[in-house]
């Protein structure tokens, strides 16, 4: 099928841009304490606030500072294209206002996160999984001794997150667009779904919480039942004839572990 297509895996933590952006002294004290709080090993996150707020910044921060001038409006397009997450000390209505004619798709779009003003919930807001804003809001939340507010289906229903299975390996995702959205609502809605591991480590199940029973995984593709399994995660070095993703429309997904990665991998 000639919509197939790789999904390269995240960017490395200490690699990821991340800019906070706050709108008021409030907002730039919550900032400057955030960016206090950073660790080492992780580059400093970059504070983006108005010229009227930067003297007082300066004085109290220790990472780089970006100003802007005029409206913020007009500076939105710049972040998203200068960092991978933004941490917004803005109210979440505004956010929404001012990212919205700037979104393509979350294959595109930076991860975006709000912390309210009392500094006490940080909301992941865009490009939760893709992006990977839920993992970054739970970091900053951490940092803050806040509480993290993530409202992804697999992540509050604790189960696979069919886009991001194995990133922390290495692994690709490839499958046409729909497949992933189908298959995704087919593990949310606690449907019978064949993981079939035929490559790749065995680590891929980081929750704290058991695999949900709906979930059985299966060593080889013969296993699979058709009539029974409403849709397969499939890890495997093997090539997928093209017929094969139109035999299984819209029920397949498959993950491409780097090569050398064997399923009996058990480091």
């Amino acid at each position: 099928m000639s919509d197939v297509k790789l999904f390269a895996p995240a960017t490395p933590p200490e690699q990821v841009r991340v800019g906070l952006l706050a709108i008021t002294k409030h907002g730039v004290a919550q900032a400057v304490q955030l960016a206090g709080r950073w660790p080492d090993h992780l580059p400093p996150p970059t504070l983006c606030t108005s010229a009227k707020f930067a003297a007082d910044a300066v004085a109290r921060l220790a990472s780089p500072l970006r100003v802007y001038d005029g409206p913020l409006s007009a500076e939105i397009g710049t972040l998203f294209a200068a960092f991978d997450q933004i941490v917004c000390f803005v109210s979440l209505g505004a956010v929404v206002r001012l990212i919205a004619p700037h979104l393509k798709s979350k294959d595109e779009d930076p991860g975006v996160i709000v912390v309210d003003d009392a500094g006490q919930h940080v909301i992941a807001v865009l490009s939760g999984h893709v992006g990977g804003a839920n993992d970054w809001a739970e970091r900053v939340a951490a940092l803050l001794g806040a509480t993290p507010v993530i409202t992804t289906a697999s992540d509050v229903g604790k189960t696979i997150p069919v886009d991001i299975l194995g990133r922390h390996l290495g692994w690709r995702v490839e499958a046409p667009k729909l497949h992933i959205t189908r298959v995704s609502a087919h593990v949310v809605n606690g449907e019978p779904i064949a993981l079939v591991q035929e490559a790749g480590s065995r680590h891929w199940w980081t929750r704290a919480t058991p695999l949900p029973a709906n979930v059985e995984v299966l060593s080889s593709f013969n296993q699979v039942r058709p009539e029974h399994h409403r849709a397969v995660l499939w890890v495997t070095h093997a090539p997928i004839a093209p017929y094969f993703w139109s035999q299984w429309a819209e029920r397949l997904v498959v993950y491409r572990p780097p090569v050398g990665q064997g399923a009996e991998d058990k480091a």
